[in-house]
């Protein structure tokens, strides 16, 4: 990865030490939730062989997972649920989940670089990043770190649904996938919005309404418990949210 530096230098000309990036993955996929990371790497930290999570192998991003689980200041990962997805939309659940990953940190960021083209309704200063995954090695651990997740969640789904092969296709709309879902019908990790082509003749209104993407935007939708911040996953664990999937705090 060829650094972009002057996407952090933006930031540090405000005087902002502590910048996270931020990235989600299973936007398209036909199931499952839609997982997001965050993560703050040490200034003198450099992880060989950070990239787009989509641009690496399966061994690659297993063994960079470790990595940055280890090496990072802080990071969090953390989910909007299907339900969330079919209640607010797929970017609004992104967005949910991204605002989740964020506020898991500890310690907690002064502004964020979001991979993709949208930085509304964050809680701090954020700066949206096309390609971000490619240019900044915060945007692209978070990347390998959503994604690894993802998938192996997708193992786990696959081993309650074996039906519709999720191992393999990580739940996207292939056509092995769309083929059972046609012969075995929806399980209730499908996402009613994504599924519409099982009956096109459904004339239901699946847009989400004002009010629950507002609730979205919410602090009572994303915010980490306050008196787990400085606490490791393990003291904590059976006191987090559902959708906090894994953290690590760093010095006070």
């Amino acid at each position: 990865m060829t650094a972009d530096r002057s996407l952090q230098d933006y930031f540090d000309g405000q005087a902002y030490t502590l910048i996270c990036g931020a990235d989600e993955a299973g936007r398209g996929p036909l199931c499952g939730p839609v997982v997001a990371a965050a993560c703050i790497l040490p200034s003198d930290v450099v992880i060989e062989g950070l990239n787009d999570s989509k641009k690496l192998t399966a061994k690659k991003r297993d063994k960079l997972f470790d990595e940055i689980k280890q090496r990072a200041l802080t990071y969090c990962i953390a989910e909007s649920s299907v339900e969330e997805i079919d209640r607010y939309n797929i970017l609004e659940a992104s967005l949910l989940a991204m605002r989740r990953a964020i506020d898991g940190l500890y310690p907690i960021p002064q502004a964020a670089l979001i991979d993709g083209n949208v930085e509304r309704d964050f809680p701090l200063p954020a700066r949206a990043v096309i390609h971000g995954d490619a240019l900044v090695p915060e945007i692209a651990a978070a990347s390998i770190l959503a994604k690894v997740s993802r998938d192996r969640g997708c193992l786990t789904l696959d081993a309650q649904y074996p039906q519709y092969g999720i191992a393999g296709h990580k739940g996207y709309g292939t056509k092995a996938h769309m083929n059972a879902l046609r012969e075995h019908g929806p399980a209730p990790i499908h996402r009613a919005r994504f599924i519409r082509f099982l009956n096109p003749d459904d004339s239901r209104d699946t847009e989400a309404r004002p009010e629950d993407i507002a609730r979205a935007k919410k602090p009572t939708s994303w915010a980490f418990p306050l008196d787990c911040r400085g606490c490791t996953y393990e003291e904590v664990k059976d006191r987090l949210p559902a959708w906090i999937l894994d953290f690590k705090h760093g010095e006070r």
